[in-house]
């Protein structure tokens, strides 16, 4: 089994943060290092009302679809990427 470091974790959840942008939906692929994470997702949001103006940061991102490809490897090698810990990433950096 392939795994993915930490850093890769962090960098595929700032490009899909990136992609995602203010919509409530996104359908992307991000790559990293050769780590291809294709997804689609149902973006879920909150409304929060600041002295400074109104902001709508993310409590949610589920997969509708989700799959990982790895560049240079065979299609049956499997690797150990959780598409929890990169939600928990969106999440937390919002």
């Amino acid at each position: 089994m392939i795994e993915i470091p930490e850093k890769i974790y962090d960098e595929l959840a700032r490009k899909l943060k990136e992609k995602i942008g203010t919509g409530n939906y996104v359908n992307t692929m991000v790559e990293q290092e050769g780590v291809q994470l294709v997804v689609t997702a149902i973006i879920y949001r909150r409304e929060e009302q600041l002295p400074e103006g109104r902001r709508r940061p993310i409590v949610n991102v589920v997969p509708v679809w989700w799959e990982v490809r790895l560049e240079g490897k065979k299609p049956k090698e499997v690797c150990d990427l959780d598409f929890e810990e990169v939600k928990n990433r969106i999440i937390e950096n919002y």
